[in-house]
């Protein structure tokens, strides 16, 4: 094993300061990271900014690009159409465990999150509005982390939550933003679910879940699709 540097933890907070920004879409996809900029804002030299940055390109989040240095990547689509089929699979098995072990409370929990859903739509269509905001994407990531939580499997949570966090978190809700059929069909994919969860039908809540997680990913995909010919370009 390599043994740990005096710079290591800097250049770990660092990465991780960048990330969560990446993963809330304050530094969407295709911006340019500046090591100047960055070193001054977190008040240390390029090194470690350097070493975070290139972390991160391990990672998949960023990519170096010639002229341009690092920016922050656009997945492409056959990646993110192959996540979600992975994810499908695993979250269609947290269902599955959930429906025998889920709470009333936790079904409360899921009504209340998709009720948030709901109530963005209906405001986005009394005022024209796209409907994309950090409270959606929280209210979606909310439901199904319940789901997650009432399957009672860690591994099978870490694993859902690795290719969560392949990809921005924002960028989910703004394929959604002024596309209100799909903001819709979201919402109902989501009470199916609840009612499998609630009539603790494993099956129904398995094949459901699987069915409404690359429904989304298909969703996902061509929006990337579209964003990858654009994004670089113009």
């Amino acid at each position: 094993m390599t043994p740990q540097t005096d710079d290591e933890p800097l250049v770990d907070d660092i990465a991780a300061r960048i990330r969560a920004r990446i993963m809330n879409g304050e530094l969407a996809i295709g911006k340019p990271l500046r090591q100047a900029a960055l070193a001054t804002e977190f008040g240390v030299s390029r090194t470690p900014v350097r070493e975070a940055l290139r972390q991160l390109q391990n990672g998949g989040l960023i990519e170096m690009q010639p002229n341009r240095g690092a920016v922050v990547r656009v997945p492409a689509p056959w990646e993110v159409r192959q996540a979600y089929e992975v994810r499908a699979e695993l979250e269609g098995m947290a269902a599955r465990r959930a429906a025998s072990r889920i709470t009333e409370r936790g079904l409360a929990a899921l009504r209340e999150h998709n009720a948030v859903l709901c109530e963005a739509v209906a405001r986005a269509a009394g005022e024209g509005t796209g409907g994309g905001s950090a409270a959606t994407t929280a209210a979606n990531d909310c439901f199904h982390t319940v789901i997650c939580e009432a399957a009672d499997n860690p591994w099978l949570t870490r694993m859902i939550d690795r290719i969560n966090e392949s990809f921005p978190r924002n960028v989910s809700s703004l394929a959604l933003a002024g596309d209100e059929r799909h903001r819709q069909l979201n919402i109902r994919e989501h009470e199916a679910v609840i009612e499998a969860l609630a009539a603790h039908d494993a099956d129904r809540a398995d094949e459901l879940m699987r069915e409404h997680v690359i429904s989304s990913g298909e969703h996902l995909t061509a929006w990337y699709e579209r964003r990858s010919q654009t994004v670089f370009h113009g």
